[in-house]
């Protein structure tokens, strides 16, 4: 039976990048529908759950994305509310790749600091990756120091996160001091960390930066960077993180052909990239 996967997306033009992924993750037909809203969905998600037998809806499942993950997480919840009893498909929330690239950063970091409360991690920006990568820090156990431009965004970013172990800060050097963990996810184009900042934290062990548009947001580590060393911390650019995050986005499309009872959020592609990728 053909594995067919449902593409939600939240923007006008369903992304080309996904569906590629989809494709290459062993999806054999995409129905991909543009510019979805709560209010589409039921009638989706019944063509979609209707048409074959409870047995077979393990072939048939649901990606959602979009450039808006607050818009991917209300189309999901309209998702999950069209599934009753047995009549249910398994689904991915992806939205502009957040969850999948916070997996991959997170637990590339992983392999050089243990992650916990032992291990203090610093996140610049709180846009949706930056968002994600908190979850997954705090999750760990790891106290996080969020980084933004200014302390009153900063504490306004943390407040609506609602985690625990999350100090907002706008000083990127009183954010280092004694970290071990730096992950920029801030806008492209602004360099977030001088290399005198990262250079004169001696705790520092790993520095991942997620931005592809120069200047980079990490001064001093290259975009292709895989595990560098540099000054004694293991560095990574934007495209050096880029591989795995495609291996985990599409060994989670992957897994949601194995039954029909799954939601993929944050946390469980995270579970997923430590289960296949550690």
């Amino acid at each position: 039976m053909k594995r067919i996967l449902l593409c939600l997306d939240t923007d006008p033009q369903p992304s080309v990048f996904d569906a590629v992924v989809a494709v290459d993750a062993g999806a054999d037909l995409l129905l991909r529908h543009g510019a979805v809203g709560p209010d589409a969905v039921e009638a989706l998600v019944h063509g979609a759950i209707f048409t074959r037998a409870p047995a077979d809806l393990k072939y048939t499942a649901i990606a959602i994305g979009g450039s808006d993950v607050a818009a991917g997480e209300r189309v999901l919840r309209a998702v999950t509310a069209a599934f009753f009893g047995p009549m249910r498909v398994s689904v991915l929330l992806d939205s502009n790749g957040s969850n999948t690239t916070a997996a991959a950063a997170v637990l590339a970091a992983g392999r050089h600091a243990q992650l916990g409360p032992q291990a203090t991690a610093v996140v610049v920006g709180a846009g949706p990756v930056g968002q994600r990568c908190v979850e997954l820090l705090t999750d760990a156990g790891c106290p996080v120091r969020l980084v933004m431009r200014n302390q009153q965004r900063a504490d306004q970013a943390a407040a609506a996160m609602g985690r625990q172990g999350v100090t907002p800060l706008a000083s990127i050097a009183d954010a280092l001091d004694g970290a071990q963990v730096l992950i920029a996810a801030g806008p492209p184009g602004v360099e977030l960390v001088t290399p005198d900042a990262r250079l004169a934290s001696d705790a520092l062990r790993v520095a991942i930066d997620l931005n592809a548009v120069p200047p980079l947001g990490i001064a001093g580590v290259e975009m292709a960077d895989k595990a560098v060393d540099r000054g004694g911390c293991a560095c990574y650019g934007a495209i050096g993180v880029g591989g795995l995050k495609m291996k985990i986005h599409r060994a989670a499309i992957a897994r949601l052909f194995e039954s029909n009872d799954q939601v993929l959020g944050a946390a469980e592609v995270f579970a997923l990239a430590r289960e296949l990728f550690s």
